[in-house]
């Protein structure tokens, strides 16, 4: 299990999502986990989030 999580909320994001999850990514610890959770987005968030390869980040993705 992580030291830290990094939890995002979503809800449209596609313009600034990725920037925000490679921020944290990118941190000098490495420690952790981040999990964007998409509030129903009907843009490309979520399909920007799988396009990120990183085994500390998770998707959770709510209903429409």
């Amino acid at each position: 299990m992580p030291t830290v999580s990094v939890v995002i909320a979503a809800f449209r994001a596609e313009e600034h999502i990725e920037s925000s999850i490679r921020s944290a990514l990118n941190q000098t610890f490495s420690d952790l986990e981040v999990i964007v959770v998409d509030d129903g987005s009907d843009d490309s968030t979520a399909s920007i989030v799988r396009s990120i390869k990183d085994d500390r980040l998770h998707l959770l993705q709510q209903e429409k």
